[in-house]
């Protein structure tokens, strides 16, 4: 069963369409990252699963139920980390998790969830209002947590964070991950999204442009990685060498070293041989994958589109393997 199916989901707002013809399917216990430049329509996607706008047409389950029919049996084993949150500035952040496992009826530990989300007894003692935008996030994520849910949802995590902000947010997302939970989030920060999502969906205008994993991605769009070798003395001849090579491309040299596009991964091993057949005695290598960037700007540049036609089927979607979930849980959903 997947956490996430949709099929045909869209929504318009008058002449405008949000979502368009969206066919997505997040398996349980992945971390899935829906990117999107700002106003692609991830939140708005957000809030039809959540049923808290209604889609103009198509249809939405989530965790098995029905995202319009059945939304109390969702509530209870969702968790929720909105945009735009906000914290009660008077009360504690004990008082914060006190107060959402009273409303979701739970039998948290605070405690225990205050640890989880890495602020200790000083800061949960404090009023929020006292918090960096880092420890209001993690605040928020612990409301969310109340109740153990199976899917946790965050819309935009790591917005207005520092670079120390993503990291813990990036440790928080993994460590759910690990314990079981399906985490599904949108981001237009590619950091967060390239450190910890084990597939990643890219929605532009409104439509889904294409679900895979990141490696997938590069495969499909032939960007490959960039290849450095140093060497200890020049070799002559060294760059047509490895430019004659299969699956290389963009070969430059210069003095002791030499770089080369690589499109194919055992080409890699090839330019080693290669440049060793010749003479030549390698001190250092240096490979660079393809960044997320570079490729999240291919897609909504629409420079990827014929590369993505000629290797994609549009129905079908990239399976990965998932974690074991966890053998039974309970959950709640903060808003």
């Amino acid at each position: 069963m997947p956490a996430i199916e949709t099929r045909r989901l869209s929504k318009r707002f008058g002449d405008v369409t949000a979502v368009d013809d969206l066919n997505l399917t997040v398996e349980e216990g992945e971390v899935f990252g829906f990117l999107g430049p700002n106003g692609a329509g991830k939140s708005t996607t957000i809030n039809m699963l959540l049923d808290f706008t209604r889609p103009t047409s198509g249809s939405a389950t989530v965790l098995g139920y029905d995202a319009q029919t059945e939304t109390d049996a969702i509530s209870s084993r969702v968790g929720v980390l909105p945009e735009g949150f906000g914290v009660y500035e008077r009360l504690t952040g004990r008082k914060h998790l006190e107060f959402a496992i009273e409303t979701k009826r739970s039998d948290d530990d605070p405690e225990e969830l205050l640890e989880r989300v890495g602020l200790d007894g000083e800061d949960a003692s404090r009023p929020a209002g006292e918090y960096s935008k880092g420890m209001r996030q993690r605040l928020a994520t612990g409301m969310a947590l109340v109740g153990d849910p199976d899917l946790l949802i965050m819309d935009e995590p790591s917005t207005g964070l520092d670079p120390t902000g993503i990291r813990e947010m990036q440790t928080l997302v993994q460590s759910e991950a690990d314990r079981g939970t399906t985490v599904f989030f949108s981001s237009h920060i590619l950091e967060h999204v390239e450190a910890v999502c084990d597939r990643i969906g890219v929605l532009n205008e409104g439509e889904l442009l294409v679900v895979d994993t990141l490696e997938g991605l590069r495969d499909s769009l032939g960007n490959g990685a960039t290849m450095t070798v140093t060497l200890a003395d020049p070799v002559d001849g060294a760059a047509e060498t490895v430019a004659a090579l299969e699956g290389v491309s963009n070969v430059t040299a210069g003095g002791r070293r030499l770089e080369a596009s690589v499109t194919e991964p055992t080409a890699k091993a090839t330019i080693v041989t290669a440049l060793d057949a010749a003479g030549g005695t390698i001190t250092d290598i240096r490979i660079e994958e393809t960044s997320l960037e570079s490729l999240f700007s291919m897609l909504v540049d629409g420079e990827a589109d014929e590369l993505l036609a000629s290797t994609t089927d549009p129905g079908a979607e990239t399976a990965v393997s998932t974690p074991t979930r966890k053998a039974s849980s309970s959950g709640g959903v903060s808003q």
